[in-house]
């Protein structure tokens, strides 16, 4: 077989110097069936071979019905199954066939991602900060925050209320939809009293709001029938968070600094 060295100087001879085959031969010493054969290849020759077969290739059959059965079958015990119909390969070697296939044999899971079109849904919750809120004349009151968030864009709202009675809840949503500034096809709160009817429907206060404001309620009471939260976390739960932050002490000390500075 010529080598490459060899092929480009026969190749140089013959297009650049412009020699016959017969004078190659006798510059180089090759036969002029192989000066031939290099002239007319445009590939450098190189040298292969076909590769050897695997152990494992004979028994992929029974392997891939003893994963159809089974798809977490050990490998050892695949090997003890193979051993009578002549497998004698190490363990390296079929366990590392069998990290190959053998996710082909599981079960494909089945995931859903929820996505909500702008405007689609609008989640309520509320919480209570942990320190009463201050109402003037060195005077405070327990408070609540009734949160909102968008499932679309996760822009968020929040109000003040200073009870969990049904007016006060009503009031707040009406409040973050104000400060969101438009309204949303569906309404969803979580199981929260005033809001849920005691039979897994919305109470007639919020179902009347709704009506009124000419929006779809949900109250989520049982698992059958909660929807998917507008995110793998409960989005106006991420409010609540946000609206702690705004609310805590040291916050409002930043702020009022920040103002004092200015």
């Amino acid at each position: 077989m010529v080598g490459v060295q060899q092929w480009a100087e026969v190749r140089r001879l013959r297009f650049v110097r412009g020699l016959s085959i017969r004078e190659i031969s006798r510059r180089t010493g090759l036969h002029r069936e192989t000066i031939r054969r290099a002239i007319a290849s445009d590939e450098a020759p190189r040298y292969s071979r076909e590769g050897r077969g695997s152990k494992v290739d004979p028994f992929k059959t029974e392997i891939a019905r003893l994963l159809g059965e089974d798809c977490d079958l050990p490998g050892v015990r695949i090997g003890e199954l193979l051993a009578p119909l002549g497998w004698d390969g190490g363990k390296t070697i079929l366990d590392d066939y069998l990290r190959e296939v053998r996710p082909l044999f599981r079960a494909a899971r089945t995931t859903q991602r929820t996505i909500y079109r702008p405007g689609e849904i609008c989640q309520f919750d509320v919480w209570q900060p942990k320190r009463p809120v201050p109402v003037g004349h060195g005077q405070t009151r327990p408070g609540w925050i009734v949160v909102a968030c968008l499932g679309y864009s996760r822009a968020g709202a929040g109000a003040l209320v200073f009870s969990k009675e049904k007016p006060d809840l009503l009031a707040g949503i009406r409040r973050c939809l104000w400060q969101l500034g438009g309204l949303p096809d569906t309404l969803v709160w979580d199981r929260q009293a005033g809001i849920h009817a005691h039979d897994g429907r919305p109470s007639d206060e919020f179902a009347a709001l709704c009506g009124q404001l000419r929006v779809g309620g949900i109250s989520v009471g049982h698992a059958t029938r909660r929807p998917r939260a507008p995110s793998s976390g409960c989005r106006a739960s991420w409010r609540q968070t946000s609206s702690r932050a705004a609310c805590s002490p040291t916050s409002a000390t930043s702020k009022t600094s920040s103002t004092r500075g200015s």
